[in-house]
């Protein structure tokens, strides 16, 4: 199976779980609740590193607050490390 162009992933942080959507690109791209991530930083690249494994482009948005900022500072250090382009 190839590639599929690109994708919207959105987090919703809390202390222990994270709430994962993602959505497909385009007005007709379907959108999929993928559930809830532990908030651990190999939990959270495991998950990240198999859209990338899956789409050429993965765009990340997070809530913004207290838990946003580590993991703002993970997916960073992700986007350094993977070929793959993640916003």
């Amino acid at each position: 199976m190839g590639k599929y162009s690109e994708v919207f992933v959105g987090i919703d942080t809390a202390k222990k779980k994270n709430a994962l959507a993602i959505a497909n690109a385009g007005r007709d791209g379907e959108t999929r609740y993928l559930g809830e991530i532990d908030t651990a930083p190999a939990t959270v690249e495991r998950v990240i590193k198999k859209l990338a494994s899956k789409y050429e482009k993965v765009r990340v948005c997070y809530e913004a607050g207290p838990r946003g900022h580590g993991l703002n500072r993970q997916i960073i250090t992700l986007v350094l490390a993977l070929s793959s382009t993640i916003n």
